[in-house]
């Protein structure tokens, strides 16, 4: 699989620092931000950032591969998400308006509902679900 037949998107509106590693098919929305030293790795399948969204210093997004299934998965953050730095996101979905804390770990297949929030350090195991309002 070449990675440079993906397509990179990012809104006229975003800011993408110098350092952040951006690769495969990628989709940043308006008004976002990806910051120094970020990795964002589409290479399998899609991340997508929704709007006036912030990736953090050194936050790593990747997508996966179900071991038990076969299928791609793909990185899904909504609008208005914070995730904080040295998050690492694995093949999850995070929605509108949610938390991620500095130093989260979110495995395969994770969604974190609208307006909830995960501690910063907190692993988040295989296909955990985060309800909507908690944390």
């Amino acid at each position: 699989m070449n990675v440079f037949d993906k397509a990179l998107v990012v809104d006229k509106d975003a800011f993408i620092a110098p350092s952040a590693s951006i690769i495969g098919n990628v989709h940043i929305g308006r008004g976002s931000s990806i910051w120094y030293g970020c990795v964002m790795r589409g290479d399998m399948n899609n991340i997508s950032v929704g709007s006036g969204t912030n990736i953090q210093d050194n936050s790593l997004l990747r997508v996966a591969k179900s071991k038990l299934s076969g299928k791609m998965l793909p990185t899904v953050i909504g609008d208005n998400v914070t995730v904080g730095y040295s998050s690492v996101l694995h093949g999850c979905t995070v929605e509108d308006e949610a938390f991620v804390g500095m130093g989260a770990t979110l495995l395969d297949g994770v969604v974190v509902e609208k307006h909830s929030m995960v501690a910063a350090g907190a692993l988040v195991k295989q296909n955990s679900r985060i309800p909507s309002g908690e944390i």
